[in-house]
């Protein structure tokens, strides 16, 4: 049995339900991604551009960056839009989450961390939706990643979805904070998958910024 699918098993049977349920952020993570193997993609499957990294977190009240790492799952992988389907197939639906519980989708080799160097001079759009839209839209924007409709080269990163009281969130981080022509592109995409109202105000945060703030409010960032 190859590693991946041990991986999967582990992470189906035993861990994914473990670090959902539970509110200790500490439970062990098991796989590390960064040693698993290229994944294969089968005859009649349609490969993805990049590989991508599922991965599960409770996001704490600290945010100090080698706690945060601490708390990251991964759930599994993709390389095709058939292993795609098998994955999310087994997730549990946003909607069943507790609040403050986070799924991201990014590329692999890019941990969904402010601190990450791909992550580090971008920044991200939020959306805000209403827990009966958050399904849809999280589907809806991954799908948008995974077949690169955003047209933005290798700018984007990947996709959190954050689960809150009364409302979820869905944020789209991008490489390059600076690069108006790509957040702007990104921006109009999302407006577009999810039928934003142009009078409808996005934010865009900066990484940096955020980390700025969570050193001043909550004392030195861990390294």
């Amino acid at each position: 049995m190859s590693m991946e699918k041990v991986a999967s098993k582990q992470y189906e049977s035993k861990v994914w339900p473990e670090i959902v349920d539970s509110d200790d952020s500490d439970v062990e993570n098991e796989i590390d991604v960064d040693k698993l193997p290229p994944l294969e993609v089968g005859p009649g499957e349609n490969r993805l551009q990049h590989t991508y990294c599922l991965w599960f977190s409770r996001k704490g009240t600290q945010r100090a960056a080698a706690d945060y790492s601490k708390s990251l799952h991964v759930v599994g992988r993709c390389a095709s839009v058939q292993q795609w389907w098998s994955l999310y197939s087994h997730l549990i639906r946003p909607t069943a989450l507790k609040p403050y519980r986070e799924l991201s989708l990014f590329k692999q080799g890019i941990k969904p961390m402010w601190e990450d160097p791909a992550n580090s001079k971008g920044g991200q759009w939020v959306i805000r939706l209403r827990k009966n839209k958050i399904e849809r839209a999280w589907e809806n924007v991954c799908m948008a990643m995974l077949g690169e409709q955003f047209l933005v080269g290798d700018e984007i990163c990947g996709i959190v979805l954050q689960t809150k009281y009364p409302e979820d969130s869905l944020s789209v981080w991008n490489r390059t904070a600076t690069d108006m022509t790509s957040t702007t592109r990104i921006r109009d995409t999302l407006r577009r998958i999810l039928n934003i109202p142009l009078t409808t105000a996005m934010e865009y945060k900066i990484h940096c910024d955020s980390l700025k703030y969570v050193s001043i409010n909550k004392g030195p960032l861990k390294s």
